[in-house]
């Protein structure tokens, strides 16, 4: 029997309670330990989990025995602070994407991760359902040939809580963060760094970025994106080929299906059920990795944060979205 694998979370908002419901479904894992600032919002998630330990700090976590990794889902301007604290006492780290809020902070923690031996991976977990793995795979079989360009958006309308991370600079707010990162994502993963970026944004009442649309240029390739809080688009994805194009449909960072167009020939839809969200994928990573004692993951390495966040840095530069006391 695989071994059971012990979670701790840190932060307990809305994404908390997805994943927590997800992980409380994966085999051999247990929702071991949670923590927030209130204990009053502690109690009331392990009450909702079924979770004995729960704290009002976040330092208190690793008073839990037997603790064996814990999930970051604090607001982006912590994750940094959160994650170096865990892994500085040796517990592993799945950290919330945007990893951190630049590329310096994203180094420390690479760094803090190597120097106690202790396994850190970025919650991107587009990257592990099945249909962007199915996409890989269409692609490396040459069905729509070279890539030419990628379209990709994400957009709805944000409710106007400047309090709320989305809209508050305080915590990172702004959509490129929170949801541009899926488009600008999946072009890195398909296509990799882009030579060029061009990127501009227009600002909302809180000064965060309400829309940042950014074109990437490659050697052969450019790719499209745009995200936005102030109207709801389609949020879909096409992969335009020589031969073909695969579609991703609407919420395409968490799709079931994807259609396959091949040049003279019939479409093709793959589906793929669940009873998930779909964060059970990067659950099911991660307890693999940390049984078989590996630091970080294949499919999620940490040189790919390195990129990503790197590919962010250069995206807000271009567009002009700061943060003061947090760039860097």
């Amino acid at each position: 029997m695989a071994k059971p694998i012990r979670w701790g979370i840190i932060g307990l908002g809305k994404i908390a309670e997805k994943f927590a419901t997800d992980l409380v479904n994966v085999p051999h894992t247990q929702l071991h330990a949670v923590a927030s600032t209130s204990i009053e919002r502690a109690q009331d998630f392990a009450r909702k989990f079924n979770v004995s330990n729960y704290y009002d700090s976040y330092e208190a976590i690793f008073k839990t025995p037997d603790l064996d990794v814990v999930y970051i889902a604090t607001p982006h301007t912590s994750h940094a602070e959160n994650a170096i604290l865990c892994l500085k006492n040796k517990i592993p780290v799945l950290c919330e994407k945007p990893f951190a809020m630049n590329i310096k902070e994203v180094q420390k923690m690479i760094d803090t991760a190597r120097e106690n031996d202790t396994f850190l991976m970025e919650a991107m977990w587009t990257r592990f359902i099945p249909v962007i793995q199915k996409t890989q795979e269409l692609i490396a079989e040459d069905r729509i040939g070279k890539i030419k360009t990628i379209h990709a958006d994400f957009g709805f309308v944000a409710p106007f809580t400047p309090e709320r991370r989305t809209l508050n600079p305080a915590l990172g707010g702004g959509a490129l963060l929170d949801i541009g990162i899926y488009p600008a994502y999946l072009s890195l993963l398909l296509l990799d760094y882009p030579t060029d970026i061009h990127a501009v944004s227009t600002f909302g009442q809180t000064g965060v970025d309400e829309t940042t649309s950014f074109v990437f240029k490659y050697p052969q390739a450019t790719a499209l994106m745009n995200a936005t809080f102030a109207s709801r688009t389609r949020t879909e994805a096409l992969i335009y080929g020589e031969k073909g194009y695969i579609h991703l449909p609407e919420r395409f960072h968490e799709s079931r299906t994807l259609t396959l167009y091949e040049t003279d020939k019939e479409p093709i839809t793959f589906t793929f059920e669940r009873e998930s969200r779909g964060y059970n994928f990067e659950i099911e990573e991660v307890n693999n990795c940390l049984r078989n004692n590996k630091k970080e993951s294949v499919k999620m390495p940490l040189s790919m944060s390195v990129k990503l966040m790197s590919l962010l840095d250069e995206i807000r530069q271009k567009a002009g979205i700061h943060y003061e006391g947090i760039d860097g």
